[in-house]
């Protein structure tokens, strides 16, 4: 008996040892395993990333300054900080060597902070007396480009993985890409080049890229990055097939149509001046070919984004919504797309409605879209009758949301099947010849940012320029120059950079906890509101008892005074129910968190622990048996 004892305690020490020397052995050798079980795949890197990291031809040094002791009393930058570092691991194990992490800790008045700052990285401080905390990305190749991210926001954690491999990708390709700008607008252009009437969005569009004015009598684009295509009213068969070409090549494009552009004003001879102007762009030829559908006779309204102006009325000056203007906000924007994640309000002018056949293979992701809250307005009406309250009293809201600006990914066929035919003029004979081009490419697949609105580049929805010191300074109201840099430049990377992904929320709700809530607090409104109509109801009973008294209302009657202790009884009663459901509340929640700690504390060690203890005795027992 004793000798078996001691064996079974053997066993539990062996099997102890045992179990330890497991984990130690797991930690060393599956150091680089990892599995990633999390829903969206949160640390498992998308294929655009590992193309972008496996296509590097020279080293990229990366060093991650990260004040983790300073920011041990802010777990939330702690734990945040953590999975950028684990992120930038995983960076480098998949770079074979191309991409060198360094971590540092920099410590207040040391070299290692004299450098950050020196790079451009911003310091924060967690209170007034407290040292400067860093929490920013350096990188640099080999000519010793730098860029870097000044600090973490936790706020952008959904575009961490595209922050960090726009950065790799701007260090492997330092040159600033060329944007080719074709127009149908005389504020877009080079032919302006420096003149008063230039949009501001032209001179920040110079900052960040090469630009390049091209030419609508250009047979081929070619040697861009991206198109700029704005307003392309009127443009000829040759320059539309050279744009068709040009996307089913590969080529990415932004392109704006409009079914009423403001800025256009088209110069009117005398004998127009009972037509309309010109004034609407729609590319159907390519759109319909492609399945998308932006109607050139259509204007969207929007009662809740309407952009309220002053118009003077019946009683002079006054305020009204003008319902083709909209203010879109946060809920307008899509919040999951590298281009609109992070702006807060874009202002438009007369925008059209983007719409998808249903036989088209392309795939619309909106960025900017009305509320629900609007409809599809007659766009000759619109230029006919200018009175916002006008306009207001035939608004008919359609309750359903309009896409005013969308990304288009996904294969498409040429517009032009049978190709163009080119009609030509001989000098001395002056008989004409027609030359048939056929497409070069008739499939492919695009890359494009459509917005139904030229406007949104006009300086009156997004820029007040105010003078100082005879210095003219622009101050923006909106996030539309934002909007036109961040898509210019997604679309200017390679495809492996648009396709990278919004990693998805890192945080978990307590579904079960807010429902639990939600019911409770429901059922304690329900209450109140039965307390309200006692309440009412017993007042109105004092008055009515007060009318039939002797007439001295500071007297009351046996009865009166009955109905007063009833109503008291009641009160008091309801208010214990009230503070019963409360207690019930916070008794079922503690309750499932109690259940939840067990089961992460307790129950799963618990588990691994009997299983090694089974799977112990169960080999002494077969030792014994051999024995």
């Amino acid at each position: 008996m004793i000798k078996q004892r001691i064996l079974s305690g053997t066993g539990l020490i062996v099997a102890a040892v045992l179990a330890i020397a497991t984990i130690i052995l797991a930690n060393t050798a599956f150091i680089g395993l990892r599995l990633d079980l999390t829903e969206n795949k949160l640390f498992t890197l998308s294929d655009g990333t590992l193309n972008i990291i496996k296509s590097l031809d020279e080293p990229v040094m990366l060093d991650l300054y990260f004040s983790r002791k300073a920011m041990i009393d802010i777990p939330q930058l702690v734990n945040y900080g953590d999975r950028v570092r684990d992120l930038l691991d995983e960076y480098a194990k998949k770079s074979s060597g191309k991409i060198i992490l360094t971590v540092v800790e920099p410590e207040p008045f040391s070299e290692e902070e004299d450098q950050a700052v020196a790079s451009g990285l911003q310091g924060v401080s967690a209170s007034a007396a407290s040292d400067q905390m860093y929490f920013g990305l350096v990188g640099t190749n080999s000519i010793d480009d730098e860029v870097n991210i000044p600090f973490f926001q936790p706020s952008r954690e959904a575009e961490l993985e595209y922050d960090l491999t726009k950065l790799i990708y701007n260090l492997a390709n330092p040159e600033k890409r060329t944007v080719g700008i074709l127009s149908g607008l005389p504020q877009i252009g080079k032919y302006i080049q420096g003149s008063s009437n230039q949009w501001t969005i032209m001179k920040i569009m110079d900052e960040f890229f090469n630009i390049r004015s091209l030419s609508p009598e250009e047979k081929e684009i070619k040697g861009i990055d991206v198109l700029f295509l704005v307003h392309p009213k009127d443009f000829s068969e040759e320059t539309l097939f050279s744009i068709d070409q040009y996307l089913l090549g590969g080529g990415k494009a932004m392109i704006f149509i409009d079914p009423l552009a403001e800025a256009d004003n088209p110069q009117q001879g005398p004998q127009s001046q009972y037509t309309l102007p010109n004034v609407s762009s729609d590319l159907k030829q390519i759109l319909d070919s492609w399945g998308i559908v932006v109607s050139p006779d259509k204007v969207v309204g929007d009662m809740r984004s309407a952009i309220r102006v002053q118009t003077r009325g019946d009683r002079g000056i006054e305020e009204i919504n003008y319902l083709p203007w909209l203010q879109l906000g946060a809920a307008n924007l899509n919040r999951t797309d590298f281009v609109t994640s992070d702006l807060k309000t874009i202002n438009v002018g007369s925008a059209g409605a983007i719409e998808k056949n249903e036989d088209s293979q392309l795939e619309v992701t909106p960025l900017i879209e009305s509320s629900t809250e609007a409809m599809a307005m007659d766009r000759v009406m619109l230029m006919i009758q200018r009175n916002p309250a006008q306009i207001l009293s035939n608004f008919i809201s359609e309750d359903r949301k309009f896409n005013l600006a969308v990304r288009l990914s996904g294969p498409i066929k040429t517009a032009f099947p049978d190709g163009i035919v080119l009609t030509e003029t001989g000098v001395e004979d002056e008989e004409a010849s027609e030359t048939i081009i056929l497409p070069q490419v008739t499939e492919g697949n695009v890359n494009v940012i459509l917005i139904a609105d030229t406007d949104i580049l006009s300086d009156s929805f997004w820029i007040n320029k105010q003078s100082l010191f005879g210095i003219e300074i622009p101050q923006t109201f909106a996030d539309n120059g934002n909007f036109i840099i961040n898509a210019l430049d997604n679309l200017s990377g390679s495809n492996d950079l648009i396709s990278s992904r919004s990693r998805g929320e890192y945080s978990r709700p307590f579904d079960v906890v807010n429902r639990i809530r939600l019911e409770a607090e429901q059922q304690h409104r329900q209450q109140e509101k039965m307390l309200e109509a006692k309440l009412a109801e017993t007042e109105q009973k004092l008055l009515e008892l007060q009318k039939q008294g002797s007439g001295n209302d500071l007297i009351l009657s046996p009865e009166q005074s009955r109905e007063i202790e009833k109503f008291r009884q009641e009160q008091l009663n309801t208010r214990k129910e009230l503070r019963s459901v409360q207690h019930e509340l916070h008794k079922n929640i503690e309750r499932l968190g109690t259940v939840l700690k067990f089961i992460n504390i307790g129950l799963i060690p618990l588990i691994i622990a009997i299983a090694a203890v089974a799977a112990g005795l169960h080999r002494i027992q077969r030792a014994s048996k051999a024995a």
